[in-house]
């Protein structure tokens, strides 16, 4: 599980020039029996990313990206994905894991016989527990900084995803088969069931041959004998888990295609090529058969960073799928586009808009909390900020749940923020927030950045809303370089952000409620609160889960926590020549539906 992110700050800006050409693929004869187009298997189908692929481990620092996320998807599998819905769902084809005890905590992944690397070499249980030693931070016994920079000891593996359950395990155990791996946590973990993460995508055998060792199996035998990292009692660092480490961090990381060895697949494509900065190519892999088969022949992957050029490629028939950031002009650019045959992909994302309140400064008083929220113009904000953005969008009313999950209606109809259903549009709530005041004329500075036209929206809102009842706003707004370093200094009352869920789990909440946490850039402390996240870390139950995140989700509004706004929209537009793409609010958007597209004649 990865931890939480704040809206478009990670995201890469630069312009690239890119040379866009037709679909590479030999697309089917035409069939003159049929007036109508018609999905083929096979052909190829081009789309637009952002940015260029750079690697081959997702999972790592240096390679988490949209894109190269996108393209571990397709070329990997595993035991379970996410759905649309947020839903888990299990992919026996490739193997099965199951809760061996309840305590301790043991769960036994097998992956199944005849799934199997490119190469040819079996997926087996070393892949497994080399993927664990990455993503635990088991062996690191370095120290960090408040900005999570080392200054003492030593870190080997450096992932991107959360180390916090996988952390809490025994050393793994591979069966004599090799087949098997089972992890003991020493104490309850609420999201095991996404500890591994979604796919197995490095080969042991070839890290195994790259630090020096003869095989996977002798890998797995080092990662046995290395002692648990411990801060307080740092040693030397094992020279060969540091080759290992150190060619997992980034060995895989390449724009030009490397090695065949280092981009193996065990999913549905393989990556065929790759031209630096300008395409990389995937083409079915024919010996896949633990999960759905895919339709195309070859997927052809190329690169733009304008969202205006990715529409014009589409309208140009030089790409088939786009993700474009969305607003409100690039929306109607698509839909004009629709009687040619472009069919757009909207709903709801992961990312939603916030106001959140600090809690020390100007805002440290409860009723001084209550009393701005009040003005918070939430329907306004919807119908001039989010709806040109997705014309169904609505108020959001919960921070812990998306509208899609099922204890949404249930938590917002009792967590208390319908009380602040619409701010300047409801006299009510103005004439509420003049009465909590007394009089009094605050002076709030509002940050947020001020290079994102929608956010600048709603701090105008906010603002004039403010203003009627008698606060007096400071603009803090900073540039998109500047306003994440204000964020972590606290240098605010009022801050505007994005944040972006987890596809699954719930070991985000404590991330960003529990009093010091990572991810606590308001300085909000409730013991009430920080009892119930650790129970929630604890508990695998999803029934008690949800009971406790709904408490959790009212007790930070009822504190003066801040406001839930609205649920991000996200785009993508596919065009005459391909079929079966679908919305996706995860982070692999389109491409979580790739087995079901199809060339259309």
């Amino acid at each position: 599980m990865r931890p939480g992110r704040i809206s478009k700050v990670l995201a890469a800006a630069a312009a690239l020039a890119v040379v866009l050409s037709a679909c590479t693929g030999t697309p089917p004869a035409p069939n003159p029996a049929s007036a109508s187009p018609t999905a083929t298997v096979g052909g190829n189908v081009t789309v637009l990313e952002a940015a260029p692929f750079t690697s081959f481990n997702a999972a790592s620092v240096t390679g988490k990206t949209a894109t190269n996320t996108r393209v571990d998807a397709a070329t990997h599998s595993g035991f379970n994905t996410v759905d649309s819905d947020l839903k888990i769902v299990k992919n026996e084809q490739f193997g099965k894991y199951e809760k061996v005890k309840d305590n301790p905590l043991t769960i036994k992944y097998t992956i199944n016989e005849g799934v199997q690397w490119s190469d040819g070499e079996p997926v087996t249980a070393d892949d497994l527990m080399l993927q664990w030693a990455a993503m635990s931070g088991w062996y690191n016994d370095s120290v960090l900084d408040k900005n999570f920079a080392v200054t003492s000891g030593t870190a080997y593996f450096h992932s991107a995803g959360d180390h916090s359950g996988l952390a809490q395990t025994e050393r793994p155990v591979i069966s004599d088969d090799g087949k098997s791996l089972t992890l003991i946590y020493t104490k309850p973990f609420s999201d095991w069931e996404t500890a591994m993460g979604s796919t197995v995508s490095i080969p042991a055998h070839i890290v195994a041959v790259r630090a020096g060792l003869a095989d996977a199996p002798a890998l797995s035998r080092v990662l046995a004998s290395v002692p648990k990292g411990d801060p307080a009692k740092q040693t030397r660092p094992d020279p060969t888990l540091r080759k290992v480490a150190d060619f997992w961090n980034t060995g895989f990381d390449s724009r030009s295609m490397p090695d065949p060895t280092l981009a193996l697949s065990n999913g549905p494509y393989l990556v065929k090529g790759i031209t630096a900065d300008k395409e990389l190519v995937l083409t079915r892999n024919v010996d896949y058969a633990w999960g759905t088969v895919p339709k195309l022949d070859t997927l052809t992957v190329k690169y733009q960073a304008d969202p205006d050029k990715q529409i014009a490629a589409l309208e140009a028939g030089t790409a088939d799928v786009i993700s474009p950031a969305t607003n409100a002009e690039r929306v109607s650019a698509l839909d004009a586009l629709k009687p040619a045959g472009v069919q757009l992909q909207q709903g709801s994302g992961l990312g939603f808009d916030q106001v959140v309140l600090n809690f020390k400064g100007a805002l440290a008083a409860p009723d001084l909390r209550q009393a701005f929220l009040h003005t918070v113009p939430r329907q306004q904000i919807i119908d001039e900020v989010a709806k040109p953005l997705d014309a169904n969008a609505e108020v959001l009313n919960s921070f812990v749940f998306a509208p899609v999950q099922v204890p949404y209606k249930e938590s917002s109809a009792s967590n208390g923020s319908k009380e602040f259903a619409a701010g300047a549009l409801d006299s009510d709530g103005i004439a509420q927030a003049k009465e909590q005041l007394k009089g009094a004329k605050p002076t709030v500075r509002v940050l947020y950045n001020k290079d994102d036209a929608e956010r600048v929206a709603q701090y105008q809102l906010i603002a004039e809303s403010a203003a009627e009842a008698g606060f007096s706003v400071t603009d803090a707004g900073k540039n998109a370089k500047e306003w994440v370093a204000a964020l972590k200094s606290g240098t605010f009352d009022v801050a505007l952000y994005g944040w972006s869920r987890n596809a699954a789990g719930s070991a985000q909440v404590p991330q960003i409620f529990r009093t010091g946490a990572a991810s606590n850039f308001n300085n909000f402390s409730n013991t009430v609160v920080d009892q119930l996240t650790d129970q929630l870390a604890l508990e695998p139950d999803p029934a008690k889960q949800n009971a406790l995140k709904m408490q959790i989700d009212k007790l930070v509004i009822e504190a003066g926590y801040g406001l839930p706004l609205f649920q991000r929209a996200t785009l993508s537009a596919s065009g005459e020549h391909v079929s079966g793409v679908a919305h996706s609010p995860l982070e692999i958007g389109p491409w979580q539906s790739i087995a079901q597209w199809a060339y259309v004649k």
